[in-house]
């Protein structure tokens, strides 16, 4: 996916601004803490006792120094990690560093483990280490594929989150600090990180030096660098160790900064540096200007209105940056992961079953009776009936009836994304769909006031529309990329996240359930809603056999669905829409962590339903099986405790997106 050259004038002069404006911005911020006079003498002699030395000394100063230090390695990590990956698109986030370096570091607050702030460091590393090393075993097997590192990466990111998110649930309180830290905030007390930091930068930098000449040969085509004997699997393992090993120290040391590893490569790029070694030199300096005019305009931010963290603050500018530059890369083949039409009908060629819908409604009707009637109290588990079952009706058959629905309407989601891309790695919570949703959705909560019900789902439907159209809109208009699609996906999914992350750190009292829902808990559904719900589900199942022959058509692809005298645009807005509403109301029932989406129409493909109607009938089933299911241990794994029925769903997802992976790649 080769970049689109521009004229350097546009950037060259862009970076000049920005160093202007960082002196600028700098100088006024110092001024603000110490007159520009004393700033030498502050330097030069010990702070005392005078308050305004000792901001200047011990925290504004120190700061600057990280925001810098922090910017030059993720423009380090960035380029080493787009050489190696051959994807201008990719960045330390990609192979799930900061996630797993996040999970350590709330392990260590909860006091899972010995130690200090060593123990803390030491947990934040183990954490990253072990992610990437679960994404490596992922991929070795299909030669160490960039796109599968990608996908890996992306998936293990998603389960990390889930397990970060059930231990937050259960000690929110304990925990509320770790959104602070998790957002990438800077701030500084003393030069301790500076020393942390600036020695194992420049260790990383002398290795990467070291590894030039292999990295270039990783940048060519496998076989060329297998020719000039180039050992691929051990060349990509070191250069994506020194990556990770760095990133890690990154994240231990500030928490989570996004984006800046991205576009330091490619400002690098665009100013000319086409050999790998001037953008290793290069791609850092230009980190490291971005970091630094990006934190010290927040430091100017919080003096006037209020404190954002950075990391928050890039991601937020990031990701419409990345939109942006999405659309202006050259199309490129589809990545390994992605299947052909033939292949997304199945190779099996079996014909629809009877016998497959007949077993799946049993399933179905069969764990629905279980939900209902076994369960746990305090003397063990039990099989109610009579009085007493009538009596526990009210409390479980709104929180089945609204899983039920979730799931079905998930499924149904996922099949439609599947179908329209061609991509069976598509669906709700890969492509960031309902992370849209939940988006809609909460910000709803929190703009309007008192009961906000009736506005939800239209919210949330708003919030997974415009996600959608914006993933269509950057994969390429006349032909839909895979690539382009997933990571546009990601992109979204970033901003959406963190705007929440942003909601979640600014005190308000509504929170502590929002989290809940955030997790996907049906706890608080009430009869009202969960009918609400499953009618929504009912009407939305009725439309889908409107758009059988469009499903029949667009997975051949544009030009043969043209040529056959479909309407493309109206076809695929209708059906974005559709699979938007049916995202939003699942979502609003179960919150936006689940796999389910993306299981159900592969099950049913699996059992041979290959035809769009028929698949979509046994995915809805599958699907309502899955979320049922997973609602109930949800319920009674941990009695009297409860585990979210969404994140019980991801738990059981992740590791399935990873076994089509591993097929598919």
């Amino acid at each position: 996916m080769p970049l689109k050259t521009p004229s350097r004038a546009l950037p060259v002069t862009m970076l000049t601004l920005l160093l202007l404006a960082a002196l600028a911005l700098s100088g006024y911020n110092a001024g603000q803490v110490l007159p520009a006079e004393r700033w030498l003498d502050a330097i030069s002699q010990p702070p005392g006792t005078d308050v305004g030395r000792i901001l200047f000394y011990y925290s504004l100063l120190p700061r600057m120094a990280v925001a810098i230090l922090i910017g030059a390695g993720l423009g380090l990590v960035g380029v080493l990690f787009q050489q190696v990956l051959r994807n201008p698109l990719a960045e330390p986030a990609t192979l799930g560093v900061a996630t797993g370096a996040q999970l350590g570091v709330t392990v260590v607050t909860l006091g899972m483990l010995p130690g200090g702030e060593i123990s803390q460091q030491m947990a934040a590393m183990a954490g990253a280490i072990i992610v990437s090393l679960l994404v490596f075993g992922i991929a070795w097997g299909r030669r160490m594929s960039p796109v599968t590192l990608i996908l890996a990466g992306l998936v293990l990111s998603l389960y990390g989150s889930a397990v970060n998110n059930l231990l937050t649930l259960f000690h929110y309180q304990q925990l509320e600090n770790l959104f602070l830290w998790s957002s990438g905030a800077l701030n500084q007390q003393d030069w301790q990180t500076v020393g942390f930091l600036l020695p194992r930068l420049g260790i990383a930098l002398l290795l990467a030096l070291l590894l030039v000449r292999p990295m270039i040969l990783l940048g060519v085509d496998d076989g060329v660098a297998r020719n000039l004997g180039l050992g691929l699997n051990v060349a990509r393992l070191a250069a994506l160790a020194l990556a990770i090993v760095l990133s890690a120290q990154l994240v231990n040391a500030v928490g989570i900064v996004g984006f800046i590893g991205l576009f330091s490569p490619l400002i690098a790029k665009l100013l000319g540096a086409r050999r790998l070694i001037h953008r290793l030199l290069l791609a850092p300096l230009i980190g490291a200007l971005l970091l630094w005019f990006a934190d010290q305009a927040l430091v100017w931010l919080a003096g006037v209105w209020r404190e954002v963290p950075t990391g928050a603050a890039t991601a937020v500018i990031g990701a419409p940056l990345l939109l942006w530059l999405l659309p202006r890369l050259r199309h490129s083949v589809a990545p390994a992961t992605a299947v052909s039409p033939a292949a997304a009908e199945g190779s099996s060629r079996s014909q629809w079953s009877l016998l497959w819908m007949a077993a799946g409604l049993i399933l179905l009707i069969a764990v629905v009776m279980t939900a209902l009637m076994l369960g746990r109290n305090g003397y063990g588990w039990h099989w109610a009936g009579g009085s007493e079952l009538r009596g526990l009706l009210p409390w479980r058959w709104p929180r089945i009836l609204a899983a039920l629905s979730s799931g079905v309407m998930l499924a149904i989601a996922g099949t439609l994304i599947q179908r329209l891309t061609a991509n069976p790695m598509g669906s709700p919570e890969v492509l960031g769909i309902s992370a849209g949703a939940s988006a809609g959705i909460v910000l709803m909560l929190f703009l309007v006031p008192g009961d906000a019900f009736a506005w939800l789902l239209p919210a949330g439907s708003l919030g997974a529309a415009i996600t959608l159209g914006l993933i269509i809109l950057v994969s390429g208009q006349r032909h839909f990329s895979a690539q382009r699609m997933l990571l546009a996906g990601i992109a979204l999914s970033t901003l959406f996240t963190t705007l929440i992350t942003l909601l979640m750190i600014s005190g308000d009292p509504r929170l502590g359930s929002l989290l809940t829902w955030i997790s996907g808990s049906t706890y608080g559904i009430q009869a009202p809603q969960a009918v609400l719900t499953a009618v929504l589900a009912l009407v939305l199942m009725l439309a889908v056999p409107l758009c059988r022959r469009w499903l029949t058509l667009l997975p051949l692809g544009g030009a043969a669905a043209r040529s056959l005298g479909l309407g493309l645009t109206f076809s695929r807005l209708t059906m974005l829409l559709l699979a938007a509403v049916l995202t939003a109301g699942a979502t609003l029932a179960v919150g936006p962590l689940s796999f389910v989406g993306l299981m159900a129409p592969h099950m049913a493909r699996m059992l041979g339903m290959h035809k769009p109607i028929p698949q979509m009938l046994l995915a809805a089933m599958i699907g309502g099986v899955l979320m049922v299911f997973a609602d109930w241990c949800g319920r009674m794994i941990m009695f009297p405790d409860q585990i979210p029925a969404g994140l019980l769903a991801t738990f059981i997802g992740a590791p399935y997106f990873i076994y089509l992976l591993r097929r598919q790649s």
